[in-house]
C-alpha cells in the first residue's frame, strides 16, 4: 500500500494507519531517512492542530524519532504553515505536523516538511514509507548517552505572530477594519486573533474554543455558512474563516458574498502585477480552478499555468519556474516571497493590505472577475483503481465533453485524501452541468460504489 497521499499520511484516529504503532515507526523512519553525515544530533520540530488523538500521535512520533538519536522540539497547537516557518528559523532538519487539516476531528493525519520548509519529495517519502511499511528499523536505534531528548518549547507563538505581522510593511496597520474570524476551532484559534489585534483590526473571533472533538464542525473554511452568518451579525467589514490547520482561508466581503481562493488569487494576482512584483507574470492553478480566473488574468496580462491538485504540485511549478504566487479554489494560496506553503493568516493579511491601500471594499476588488458556474458532486467509493481503465466511465466522460461543446470543463477525479470521487463540471449554460453530473455519476455509482 502507499502510505502517503497527496498531503501526507491521513487516516481514521486510532484506526490503521493512523495509530501510535506506525506514527513511533514513522518517527525513527523519519531520522533515519535524513542520514547523519555530519554526525550533528538532528532536530525535528513537532506541531499539531486542536485534535483529541494529536497526543497519542505527539507522542509516538517523538519516541520513534528520540529512539534514533535526534532531539523531538514539540510546539504544541500551531498552523501547519507556522511549523514550515519554524523549520527554517530554527534550522531543524526536519517538521512534523500533526493534523487532517480540513476533516473530521475522528481522522488525523502527519505531514513532513524537509530542513527548507517544503513537502518532502517523492523519493524521500518514498524511503521513508518502506522503512515504515517493512518495520526494516525494527532492531535499530540508539543507546546510553545518545539516544534524543524532547523538548516543549514555549515562545513559538510569539515567534510566528512576529513573522507574520512583518509580512505587511512597518507603515501598515488593520485599523478602522472591523474583522470576524472563524478559526474552526482549530491551530490558529489563539495566534490569529492576536495577529489581528495587534495590527490594529477590531476583533470578533467565533468557533475558537477547541474542546478536542469540535474542530472543523460546522465552522471554518469548509463550512462558510459560519462566517458569513457572523459577518452579517456583527456588521463586519470582511470575514475571515481559516480551516483546521490554518493552512487554506475563505473570505467573506462586507455583503456577505464569499470570496474563495480564486476570487483570492485574482485579487492578489492584480495587485502585484500593478507592484511590478508579480514573478513572470504568471500565476500557479490547478485542473479545478475555474475558468473565470483563467480569463480574468488573461486580460491583466497574466499566464495561468495549471498542474495536477494539491499544494505540493503547485510549489513545485513555482519552483521549477520562479514564480511566486499559485493556489487552489479551496483557499489554499502560497506566496513564496513570504512562506513555502499556503498561509491562511499571511493570505488574509495581504488581501487586506491591498484594500487599505485602495481604501476600497472587499467586494470593490473584485468588481471586474465573474466566475463561470460550476458545480462538484462527491461520491463515496470503495476503492481507487485508474479512472481511465474504466471504459463505462471514459465513455460517459466522453459524451459529457460532447454536450459542452468546448463552451465548459469537465474534471473526474479521486480526492487525495478521502475515499471520494469528485465530479466538477463548469459551463455557463447551468443546464448543461446538471445533465453531465448526472451522466457521469451514473456511470461511476455503477462502477466504483
Amino acid at each position: 500500500m502507499n502510505l502517503f497521499g497527496t498531503d501526507g499520511v491521513r487516516g481514521k484516529a486510532n484506526t490503521y494507519p493512523m495509530v501510535g504503532d506506525l506514527a513511533y515507526k514513522l518517527g525513527k523512519a523519519l531520522v533515519y531517512a535524513l542520514g547523519n553525515k555530519s554526525n550533528k544530533r538532528k532536530k525535528i520540530i513537532i506541531g499539531k492542530d486542536t485534535r483529541l488523538s494529536g497526543y497519542m500521535l505527539e507522542f509516538a512520533l517523538t519516541s520513534g524519532a528520540v529512539s534514533m538519536g535526534a532531539d523531538a522540539y514539540l510546539v504544541g497547537p500551531m498552523p501547519t504553515p507556522a511549523i514550515a516557518f519554524l523549520v527554517r528559523s530554527m534550522r531543524a532538519d526536519a517538521g512534523v505536523v500533526i493534523s487532517a487539516s480540513h476533516n473530521p476531528f475522528y481522522d488525523n493525519g502527519i505531514k513532513i516538511f524537509s530542513s527548507k520548509g517544503l513537502k518532502l519529495d517523492n523519493a524521500t517519502e518514498k524511503l521513508i514509507e518502506d522503512y515504515t511499511l517493512n518495520d526494516k528499523l525494527k532492531n535499530k536505534g540508539v543507546v546510553g548517552d545518545e539516544l534524543g531528548r524532547a523538548h516543549r518549547i514555549r515562545d513559538t507563538l510569539g515567534r510566528y505572530i512576529v513573522f507574520a505581522k512583518d509580512t505587511l510593511p512597518y507603515s501598515d496597520t488593520l485599523e478602522g477594519l472591523r474583522v470576524v474570524l472563524d478559526c474552526a476551532n482549530g491551530a490558529t484559534y489563539k495566534v490569529a486573533p492576536m495577529i489581528f489585534e495587534e495590527l490594529g483590526a477590531e476583533v470578533i473571533a467565533i468557533n475558537n474554543k477547541p474542546n478536542g472533538k469540535n474542530i472543523n464542525d460546522k465552522c471554518g473554511s469548509t463550512y462558510p455558512n459560519a462566517i458569513v452568518e457572523a459577518s452579517k451579525l456583527y456588521r463586519a467589514d470582511v470575514g475571515i474563516a481559516f480551516d483546521g490547520d490554518g493552512d487554506r482561508v475563505i473570505m467573506v466581503d462586507e455583503k456577505q458574498k464569499i470570496v474563495d481562493g480564486d476570487k483570492i488569487l485574482a485579487i492578489l494576482a492584480k495587485d502585484m502585477k500593478e507592484k511590478g512584483v508579480l514573478k513572470n507574470n504568471s500565476v500557479v492553478g490547478t485542473v479545478m480552478t475555474n475558468f473565470g480566473l483563467e480569463q480574468f488574468l488573461r486580460k491583466e496580462g497574466i499566464t495561468l499555468e495549471r498542474v495536477a491538485v494539491g499544494d505540493k504540485n503547485i510549489v513545485q511549478r513555482m519552483l521549477d519556474k520562479d514564480y511566486n504566487l499559485g493556489g487552489e479554489q479551496s483557499g489554499h494560496i502560497i506566496l513564496s516571497d513570504f512562506n513555502t506553503t499556503g498561509d491562511g493568516i499571511i493570505t488574509s493579511l495581504a488581501v487586506l493590505s491591498v484594500l487599505k491601500k485602495k481604501n476600497a471594499k472587499l467586494s470593490e476588488l473584485l468588481n471586474n472577475f465573474y466566475k463561470t458556474p460550476e458545480k462538484t458532486l462527491n461520491i463515496k467509493v470503495k476503492e481507487k483503481p485508474p479512472i481511465e481503465e474504466i471504459r463505462e466511465i471514459q465513455d460517459s466522460i466522453k459524451k459529457a465533453r460532447e454536450i459542452l461543446n468546448n463552451q465548459g470543463r469537465i474534471v473526474v477525479r479521486y480526492s487525495g485524501t478521502e475515499p471520494l470521487l469528485r465530479i466538477t463540471i463548469e459551463s455557463d449554460d447551468v443546464q448543461n452541468i446538471d445533465s453531465c453530473i448526472n451522466l457521469v455519476s451514473e456511470a461511476v455509482k455503477k462502477n466504483l460504489t
